[in-house]
């Protein structure tokens, strides 16, 4: 009698149990508390603002981004920017004065874009947003993680284990993507008498490309520019200021002070490559990272004393007198 009525004791408990959550990102959601006690739903996504803790239960997400998870965000909000620069610049060239206002244009453009992506962020109407911590590279790729018990049935637990820092960037191309459309063609249609007719659209027309290839780039490859984006800034604007400073005919000093654009142009790429150093560094021991921004100028430097020893015409001419 004894061991049946611990046997009837023990049921409930063996009735409570429930079967193992599988997958890296599956979880059960929370359907009721009383008290200390929770009611558990069944093993699969979690919803959206929500990721997995250790015991597999969805949990909100009530963190705010730290300081790499902005950098991460200026970066992928700078890239378009950079772009609009890029091809009003492009197709501008020196055959129109309005090339200024666009530029500025473009910058509100995006400026307006990402306040009003915060605004719509949870928690709406605030500048601020709540975040999942960004744990490890397959966070971003939850789709890759979904688990098939029986070699047959998958059960699908995608969901944005980084939530928001995945599809708030989404979100801001839309608005930037709206806003150019609103503003910039009435404003070229105004200012852009020197463009004939079939050039003045070119940079609206380039954006219509690059929005495209910016957001598939988001898409695909979005964790890998997550942990990669301060290198990238780096390379990038290493390359580019060597490149610009060399179609510039840039050799000097005093080539440099000739044209107020040269100077723009150099300090918006030590701008950059300060953003890379502090993307890198996250300025978590000033004392040592903020010595390192003291390196900003030095490609440009050694750019500048080295570019008259480099010259093509001096090195073929050495070579001819050479032989």
């Amino acid at each position: 009698l004894s061991v049946t009525s611990a046997a009837c004791r023990a049921l409930p408990a063996a009735v409570d149990i429930q079967p193992a959550c599988l997958g890296l990102y599956c979880g059960r959601t929370v359907l009721s508390v009383n008290g200390s006690v929770e009611t558990y739903g069944d093993c699969g996504v979690c919803p959206r603002g929500q990721r997995t803790d250790d015991n597999k239960i969805c949990r909100e997400c009530t963190g705010s981004p730290d300081r790499y998870d902005w950098l991460y965000l200026g970066f992928m909000a700078m890239l378009p920017l950079v772009l609009h620069w890029f091809f009003i610049e492009w197709y501008s060239g020196k055959k129109s004065s309005s090339a200024l206002l666009q530029h500025i244009t473009a910058l509100l453009e995006c400026s307006i874009a990402a306040v009003v992506t915060l605004l719509v962020s949870d928690p709406v109407g605030s500048l601020h947003i709540r975040s999942c911590r960004v744990k490890k590279l397959s966070d971003w790729y939850t789709m890759l993680y979904n688990p098939s018990p029986d070699y047959i049935t998958t059960v699908h637990c995608t969901h944005e284990a980084v939530y928001p820092l995945y599809t708030i960037v989404f979100i801001y191309y839309a608005f930037c993507l709206v806003l150019m459309m609103l503003l910039r063609p009435l404003l070229v249609k105004k200012i852009a008498c020197g463009l004939g007719k079939s050039d003045r659209f070119k940079s609206i027309y380039a954006a219509l490309y690059f929005f495209p290839i910016l957001t598939v780039l988001q898409a695909v490859g979005g964790g890998l520019l997550y942990y990669a984006f301060p290198y990238i800034i780096l390379v990038l604007s290493l390359v580019t200021l060597a490149v610009y400073m060399s179609a510039s005919e840039v050799e000097s000093f005093k080539d440099l002070l000739v044209r107020k654009k040269r100077l723009v142009v150099l300090f918006s790429h030590w701008l950059l490559h300060a953003y890379g150093i502090i993307s890198i560094s996250k300025l978590d021991k000033l004392e040592q990272d903020l010595p390192l921004l003291a390196l900003v100028p030095a490609p440009a430097l050694f750019y500048l004393m080295t570019a008259k020893y480099t010259e093509p015409s001096r090195i073929l001419s050495e070579g001819g007198n050479g032989h």
